[in-house]
Order: C-alpha cells, then structure tokens, then sequence
C-alpha cells in the first residue's frame, strides 16, 4: 500500500482543551479515514507541545512543578481524542518524550554541522502569547495584534539564532514549483508575501536561568531550546528520524512529507519557519500545509472566557454524540475560513442535517426492507461517486460533507415521488426494485461516512447488510 502521512499540529497544553482543537482533530482524522479507505497506508500523528515559557509560568502560578503541570494537562488532550474517535492507530506523541528530546538535539546538532547557527547578543520584543518574537512593522500601538492585552517583552541576552535569511529565494522557489504546498491559496499568497519582504534570522534559544523549561541545548548547558525549534521536530522524529532511516524514508521520504493541518496563526512557523529548518538539516518539505480558519463566537467575535462565550468540546460530545460534534465541525464550519460556533447553531444544524436528515432517511427506507424483501441487497464494491472523492483530494471536506447531504435528500426525494410504500400494494416487484435501489444508495452513503461519522457509518452499514431497521433513530431530536 502507499504511505502517506497526516499530522495535527500540537497543542500547547497551558490551558484545556477548546473546540479550535477539537475541530482541527476532526478535520485531520477525517483525511486520515479517507486515505485508509482509497487503501493507503497512514500514518496519523498528533500530540502536545509542552515547553516554553508559557507552560514555566503558568506551572509557577498554581505552584506546581512544569512536568506536573503538563503532566495533568497532556491527559485532557488524549481524553479529547478518544471522545472525538478518532483512528484507533493515531499517535500521540508529546514533547517531553525521552525520544522527542533525543531527536530535537540531534536535529540541532545537524543544523549547527550545516552551518545554520550562530551566537549573539540581541535585544528584541516578544510576545510570550505566540511564543514569537515581533517587529516594530508587526505591532498595532505598540501591541501584538493577536494578543492585544498582554504586554510585550523586551528580551536582552545572549542566544542562538537560526539563518532564517539564508532560505528567501528557497522557500519563494518552494512556493513557486508546488502551487498546492499551502491551502488554501489565499494563505500560500500571504506567506509568500511575508517571505519576499525579507526574513530575519530568530533566536533559537533562551538562557536556562531565567527560563529553564527546554531542552538543553547540545554542548551549552545554559541554554534551553525555543519551544518552537523544539516542537517542529516532533513531525520528522515520529516517523523515524534520526535513528529508524527505513521508516523514515517510507513515511517522509516515499509519501512526499506530512500533510500538517494549522491554524491561520500558525501560518509562518509551519509553511515558512519549519520548511527553512528541514532545508538547512538537508531534508526534503511538507507535503502541504492545511490552513484552518479560526472558530468564533455568535456574530463572528473571537471566543473569551470574559465575554462568556467560550464552547466546550466535551460538554458538547457528552449531550450530543461524537458523531454530531463531527458531523458539525465537517459539513457547517468553513474548512479554511473563520466560521462562527454557538450552541443555538450546533442544535438547529442537529435537527435538520442529523435527527431529520440521514437518522430519519435510515429509518424510513430500512422499515420497507424489512417488511418488503427477502433478504439483504447486494451492494456493489464501487460505489462512492467521484466528484465526493475529488473533494476530499483537495481538503474541501465541506464540499464532501454537502455531497452526502446531497444524496441524501436526493434519496429522500425518490421515496416522495416514486412512492414505493405504496406501490408495493399494485406493483410489488417494481417497488422491490426502488426499495432495493434505496438501500444501496444507503449503503453508499455510509461508506462516505466513514471519514465524517465512522459511528453512523458502521451502523448504517450493519443495518443494510442485516436487513433490519434501527431499535430506536440513529438521531433522536433535541
């Protein structure tokens, strides 16, 4: 089978869970489902990035220790993907690994052979929110325009900088040759945009005593590593490298590189940043880097616990289902636009899309099996239609999801007119046809969600093959 390779990003684990990540853990999975069903071999990583100062502080402000802290914390997030059901088989990789630790100093020490680092002197502002360093052209009054509350810091000493500058004309090249390496266009416009202005080298360090929650930098024991030269490895260390080559030459090198799903404020450090430090370790791209848009609150206003309009992934799970927090963060968020999330929406779209929709379409056309046919139908091997697979091809999982809902009122609409209900009574072996029919474009939509709702999928596929129809709606209404 062909490999290929899928990965979340990983979240920072100084707060819980919200449903930005839930919804980029369902959107990755969902490509993942789909290559295994097109018979690809995956490999589906994701994880917890659990260093910076961030995690220092917010360990120091609940006076605990900062592997206590993440400790608690990396288990809300695993907790998170098996409420999401996730593939079995993903990897959960977090940072504080023994061999995450391992890979990011060997890959340091490869960049450094390279002749990409170097020592410094510097003064520069920082936004501890993103973790990034900011220059004056990027501040709004003197602010980081994604974290307008919190202060800058002005960070004086002696660090480790990474030849950023040394990679423009590559990475334009990069952009140029592979018009697809970031999705949606509008996002590979904007980093190529940033990197024609010119790129600055960063510091890829920071001094132990004041920050001493990193990885040791290799040879210099009063230094720590940045979080993210750090994390970023994590994407080439779970699949082998440094020291499991074979494998790494099937999953990066073979596959073509990992397809990484982000959000929009991740664009620089996973299509820019990161693509930079696998040249200077002499190691080929990404695959593509999928950008998602940011979830907001009612009426397009950014989430904030202060405003209470925070969503909470878990409660929604818990009263809802898994596969109607999937089918919600699939089929009415935008893939790669802001979209708005509220609890009102997540109910109405329950009811119409779910409860009204495929639950209720299961039920009617598996009751005239039962009491119509013989036995089970026989399904057709290949019977997915092909526009639904181009969708999927090119990460519109959206565009996927409004396929299936296609044919499902399509379906729906051959019982309204062709009545077979009721033709059984005049002409039953014309309605056997229809009502066989019915059940193999019910089967066919099962198949298709398999990547969205594998729950629903296996049931309605149970059902189909069975010949019987639900106990009780696959969607009851709220």
């Amino acid at each position: 089978m062909k490999p290929f390779y899928i990965t979340t990003t990983l979240p920072y684990v100084n707060g819980d869970p919200h449903i930005g990540h839930a919804v980029e853990f369902v959107r990755a999975d969902t490509i993942a489902r789909y290559k295994k069903l097109m018979g690809y071999e995956v490999f589906f990583n994701t994880g917890t990035d659990e260093h910076g100062i961030k995690i220092y502080r917010s360990a120091q402000s609940k006076g605990v220790t900062p592997q206590a802290f993440v400790d608690e914390n990396a288990a809300k997030y695993k907790e998170l993907v098996r409420l999401l059901g996730m593939s079995p088989d993903v990897n959960f990789v977090r940072t504080t690994d023994p061999k995450h630790k391992a890979a990011a100093q060997e890959f340091w020490k490869t960049v450094d052979k390279n002749g990409f680092i170097y020592k410094k002197n510097y003064s520069v502002n920082y936004c501890v929110g993103c973790e990034l360093e900011k220059t004056e052209s990027e501040l709004v009054n003197g602010k980081c325009p994604i974290h307008p509350l919190m202060d800058l810091e002005i960070i004086q000493e002696e660090n480790y900088f990474f030849k950023f500058s040394a990679f423009q004309e590559k990475l334009l090249a990069l952009y140029k040759d592979r018009p697809d390496f970031v999705i949606p266009e509008s996002r590979l416009n904007e980093i190529r945009s940033f990197v024609e202005r010119g790129l600055e080298d960063f510091s890829i360090s920071r001094l132990k005593a004041k920050m001493p929650w990193g990885i040791e930098v290799p040879g210099d024991a009063d230094q720590v590593m940045y979080v993210w030269f750090d994390a970023l490895s994590n994407y080439i260390s779970v699949v082998g490298w440094p020291d499991r080559m074979d494998d790494f030459q099937k999953w990066w090198v073979d596959s073509g590189g990992a397809v990484q799903y982000c959000g929009k404020d991740n664009l620089r450090q996973q299509s820019a940043m990161w693509q930079a430090m696998l040249m200077a370790a002499g190691l080929p791209p990404s695959k593509a880097i999928i950008i998602d848009g940011h979830i907001m609150g009612g009426g397009g206003i950014k989430m904030s616990k202060s405003l209470g309009n925070v969503v909470d992934p878990v409660e929604i799970i818990k009263e809802y289902g898994t596969d109607a927090f999937r089918y919600f963060a699939v089929r009415e968020l935008s893939p790669f636009e802001d979209s708005p999330f509220t609890l009102e929406g997540f109910k109405e779209a329950y009811n119409s899309g779910l409860a009204n929709g495929i639950g209720n379409l299961a039920s009617r056309i598996m009751k005239m099996a039962q009491d119509n046919l013989d036995g089970p139908v026989e399904v057709p091997p290949n019977t997915i239609p092909d526009d639904w697979k181009a969708a999927m091809e090119s990460f519109n999982i959206q565009a996927a999801a409004n396929i299936v809902w296609k044919h499902i009122a399509e379906t729906d609409q051959i019982i309204q007119s062709q009545a077979p209900f009721k033709l059984v009574k005049t002409d039953k072996p014309a309605a056997i046809k229809i009502i066989q029919d019915l059940c193999v474009r019910l089967y066919t939509i099962g198949r298709m969600l398999n990547t969205i709702m594998p729950q629903t999928s296996d049931a309605i596929k149970v059902l189909v093959k069975a010949n019987k129809m639900p106990a009780e709606p696959l969607f009851a209404r709220k």
